[in-house]
């Protein structure tokens, strides 16, 4: 889903970043994040402030689970997780990084699963949601980038 054009983080002032140990209570510090990224940008229409946050807490929420669950005990501690969110007048965009285990997925493939599924759902849901939803592993760190093209409100 990549776009070459997309929105790179590094050019938009005014970014929120984050740098934590990679724990469930991030998921609480990223929602603050967002209601920091809507005080700022109040003219991001609803519809948009909703598919985004939705695909950036599912996206956050796999990652914590099962980047981290298998080797949690192992390394307690020692993951770390970047995030960064902004916001420009044509796209809404996020960034992850983490020292978690790899991802072995095909974003290309993630489909919403049957529905009597108990999981599985979020990454088909996120990607539904966003313009761009991209997954790479560079030396040894897992990157994640979410974009939401704007629409008028």
């Amino acid at each position: 889903m990549s776009d070459p054009d997309a929105t790179d983080l590094q050019d938009i002032g005014g970014r929120l970043e984050l740098s934590a140990p990679a724990e469930p209570e991030i998921v609480d510090l990223v929602h603050a994040m967002l209601e920091q990224l809507w005080a700022r940008y109040d003219d991001v229409a609803e519809r948009d402030r909703t598919l985004f946050e939705m695909a950036v807490v599912e996206v956050l929420a796999n990652i914590v689970e099962h980047a981290y669950r298998l080797d949690h005990e192992a390394n307690p501690g020692r993951r770390r997780f970047d995030v960064c969110l902004g916001a420009t007048e044509d796209a809404l965009v996020a960034t992850f990084a983490d020292n978690g285990l790899p991802m072995e997925l095909d974003l290309s493939n993630v489909v919403l699963p049957e529905e009597l599924a108990e999981s599985g759902r979020g990454l088909a849901m996120a990607a539904a949601a966003l313009d761009d939803l991209d997954y790479e592993r560079v030396e040894g760190r897992n990157h994640w980038r979410l974009r939401c093209i704007r629409r008028p409100a």
